[in-house]
């Protein structure tokens, strides 16, 4: 997310302003190469507001992705009965937005161990396993229920993380998008294989 125009400064609290300029910075640099006065300059606030908000750069890091995965929860629609259309959502809106890419991937690399206990903070993600275990005992002929729910949306969830790395470079080709066209069809394909159940495999 951009951080807010100079006109639009006075309208977001402190708090918010310090996590959009401390996005951009940490999606650009990562944790180590990110500097806190760059991330007060964008915020237009002072490196002790920031460690009084936040603590450390460290924490300020972790709010950050979790603040993004929360973004992405919600601009998704999950539907647990169509688990092959929401992992194309998600697709579409993971490649629509590379900076959430390129922080997690800082994430992972800086802070290894540490985002798996962001995601399980989220509660809405308690929420999408619940409704696909719902779906999974009254539909089990559509939808695998011998795979615990929620190893089953962690696998859909690996199959779109991972199928969004192989688009990186693509896009920035003339050809970009019909080859990112390609890999959401494989990525509609290979979460219906998931999510069959094993006798119809």
């Amino acid at each position: 997310m951009p951080i807010p125009a100079a006109a639009d400064v006075g309208r977001a609290s402190t708090p918010e302003r310090i996590l959009e300029a401390a996005a951009e910075e940490f999606a650009r640099y990562g944790l180590a190469g990110a500097r806190v006065d760059r991330i007060a300059e964008g915020a237009s606030a002072n490196k002790q507001r920031i460690y009084a908000y936040f603590g450390g750069k460290e924490a300020l890091f972790d709010q950050v992705v979790s603040a993004r995965i929360l973004d992405l929860l919600d601009a998704v629609p999950f539907t647990a009965d169509d688990l092959p259309g929401y992992a194309v959502r998600l697709f579409d809106f993971t490649v629509g937005h590379p900076e959430l890419v390129r922080l997690l991937l800082w994430h992972t690399l800086e802070r290894p161990g540490a985002l798996g206990a962001l995601e399980r903070s989220v509660t809405s993600s308690a929420a999408k396993v619940e409704a696909l275990r719902d779906v999974q005992a009254r539909h089990p002929e559509r939808i695998d229920g011998t795979v615990p729910a929620d190893r089953l949306l962690g696998q859909v969830l690996a199959v779109v993380h991972g199928s969004v790395l192989t688009v990186g470079g693509i896009l920035a080709a003339p050809e970009g998008t019909e080859a990112a066209d390609d890999v959401r069809a494989d990525v509609r394909r290979a979460v219906t294989r998931i999510v069959a159940p094993a006798a119809s495999v």
